[in-house]
């Protein structure tokens, strides 16, 4: 499992925007097989920045399946106005530890 982050400061757009868009985006990355998960959140300390967490089955099937497939023009139709407001896109490997209550 990958998780990949990305991280928006908006600067020319509301974070009501971004929660619309990602709501229309959702939709392609519930469709994706590669897709395991996802949430979006706000930094309740300063309300301009927001943190995407996807959960991949691969960073070879995000970037080879899921980004050459039928899902990737839709979702990124969705999001394409925020790309230049995105301060890191990067994957990450699970370590094992995690607790949830």
């Amino acid at each position: 499992m990958t998780v990949e982050y990305i991280r928006y400061t908006l600067t020319k757009h509301s974070g009501d925007d971004l929660v619309a868009a990602y709501r229309v985006a959702a939709e392609s990355l519930q469709a994706s097989p590669e897709c395991r998960g996802f949430d979006l959140t706000r930094c309740e300390e300063d309300p301009a920045s927001y943190t995407l967490r996807i959960r991949w089955t691969s960073t070879a099937d995000h970037l080879q399946k899921f980004r050459k497939g039928p899902h990737f023009p839709p979702f990124f139709a969705a999001i394409k106005a925020f790309v230049d407001e995105i301060v890191e896109m990067r994957h990450y490997a699970d370590t094992g530890v995690e607790w949830r209550r």
